[in-house]
């Protein structure tokens, strides 16, 4: 094994997927489900995770489709951010030891948005950024994919020049898991309590 891709929510930073709609019904005034509701028929998330919206599209969106246009910018990333738990140091610190070793990737579905937050908290805690800590980061708004499409998969192998069978991809998510899987990838589906210490701690 040379080289190690990995997933970042839940695999790097624990996430709660249903904080971002508890906190924008909180500040809509609108049951819960009603605003999951309006994200799945509208398709927010995979809308601004593939690139298709920039930031201020998105927030705009958000805007319109729980009625409020006097939120500011920082209303809504606050409530977007949410989704982000705190960030286990000794997870970056494994990381950090693993580079002396392996070729580091980091493949995630995510947004701007969220990928800022991360950043800003590993700079507080006097860490490096995700760029600095990976040799490339593979974000699915930069490439216009998400997993489990067969296709970022092959995207991150031809850029980065890896050989499947010689690369090893943690995720927390089973299709993901299966995608890479079919492309001759060895997928590790990191499943709680297990954290991706316990798969790594021989390596």
């Amino acid at each position: 094994m040379k080289n190690l891709i990995f997933d970042l929510g839940d695999v790097i930073i624990p996430i709660d997927l249903i904080a971002p709609i508890r906190n924008f019904a909180m500040l809509a005034n609108l049951p819960e489900d009603e605003v999951k509701a309006i994200w799945k028929q509208y398709d927010i998330l995979n809308q601004y995770e593939t690139g298709l919206v920039d930031d201020d599209a998105f927030r705009n969106h958000v805007r319109k489709l729980l009625k409020n246009d006097s939120w500011a910018d920082e209303v809504i990333d606050t409530a977007w951010n949410t989704v982000l738990l705190d960030l286990p140091i000794e997870r970056i610190e494994r990381i950090k030891e693993l580079k002396q070793t392996y070729r580091l990737f980091l493949l995630s579905n995510t947004s701007p948005i969220h990928i800022r937050q991360v950043n800003r908290v590993l700079t507080a805690m006097n860490q490096p950024t995700l760029e600095e800590l990976f040799e490339r980061v593979f974000y699915s708004y930069d490439v216009r994919l998400m997993k489990p499409a067969p296709e970022i998969y092959r995207h991150v192998l031809d850029e980065a020049g890896l050989v499947a069978e010689e690369t090893a991809f943690f995720d927390d998510n089973a299709a993901n898991i299966e995608a890479a899987t079919r492309l001759g990838i060895q997928a590790v589906h990191v499943q709680p309590p297990l954290t991706i210490l316990d798969y790594l701690k021989d390596k």
